[in-house]
């Protein structure tokens, strides 16, 4: 009887500290959270005094995942991830109406520039439009370096070749499968033309020789939305959290942070919840 009552024991021990162990796992991942965002806000250098802010006041730990906007939302669309953050408004809404998202939230934007050699070969800091840019360069024969990748600047430049009525095949368009970041230097080897955000040019444009050559069209408007991947299809994701860093990130003091963030002077991207 004895022997019987140790092993009664023993099991309820074990079973004691499986359930222990069993909690804080599940504890530990309601204060991880897995944010899938583009390469601008990452390469920009915006993530590493907003991130940081965020976990000083949650104590929420957040894994970085910087990819492109296609790939952000491959990533949600699979349950991967527990919030986004991207800019391909027409994708996020497609997103959310698939049931893959919920509470979307506009918080900031910048917007999208054409850059190029300072010789300008295609001319196209005289052009009226940036599709009008996008036909020099093709007219000139010049080389263009594109994302390749459904990121949100590789949507938008598609956006533009649409509106230029111009399909963009040949030996002078590359597709290089990369981060902005990298693209931007790749453009800047080949002497060649590429689109970016402003917010990653304006925080490597020190380190390269290529220049800001078209601007201003509203085409180049570049929105960006944080979206909490939906907890009723994904049971396991850090909802909780999500809604945590969506509400930081459209706090005043997040807004502050995104407002007063900057590379040689100059403002990389603008808070849109408190202007």
């Amino acid at each position: 009887m004895e022997s019987v009552k140790k092993i009664i024991s023993l099991l309820f021990i074990i079973g004691f500290s499986v359930g222990i162990a069993h909690g804080l796992g599940k504890g530990e991942s309601m204060h991880r959270l897995r944010l899938a965002t583009t390469t601008s806000t990452d390469n920009s250098g915006l993530l590493d005094v907003l991130i940081p802010a965020f976990e000083a006041e949650t104590g929420i730990q957040v894994e970085v995942i910087a990819v492109g906007t296609g790939k952000a939302m491959t990533l949600g669309e699979r349950g991967d991830v527990d919030v986004l953050m991207v800019h391909a408004r027409r994708k996020e809404d497609e997103f959310i109406r698939e049931g893959y998202g919920v509470a979307r939230q506009g918080f900031m934007h910048n917007d999208f520039v054409i850059l190029g050699p300072e010789t300008d070969p295609a001319g196209i800091r005289g052009a009226k439009s940036a599709a009008g840019a996008f036909r020099k360069i093709v007219e000139s024969g010049s080389g263009f370096i594109s994302r390749g990748d459904e990121s949100g600047t590789n949507i938008k430049e598609k956006e533009i070749w649409r509106q230029a009525d111009i399909k963009p095949v040949g030996n002078w368009y590359k597709e290089a499968g990369q981060g902005m970041g990298a693209v931007i230097v790749m453009a800047d080897d080949l002497n060649a033309y590429t689109l970016s955000d402003r917010g990653t040019y304006l925080s490597l444009k020190d380190k390269v020789d290529i220049l800001i050559l078209f601007e201003g069209d509203p085409i180049l408007y570049n929105p960006y939305g944080v979206i909490a991947v939906n907890p009723a299809r994904y049971p396991n994701v850090n909802y909780s959290g999500a809604m945590a860093f969506i509400d930081f990130v459209t706090s005043r003091e997040g807004q502050d942070i995104i407002r007063n963030f900057r590379k040689a002077g100059q403002q990389l991207f603008y808070p849109d919840v408190y202007k």
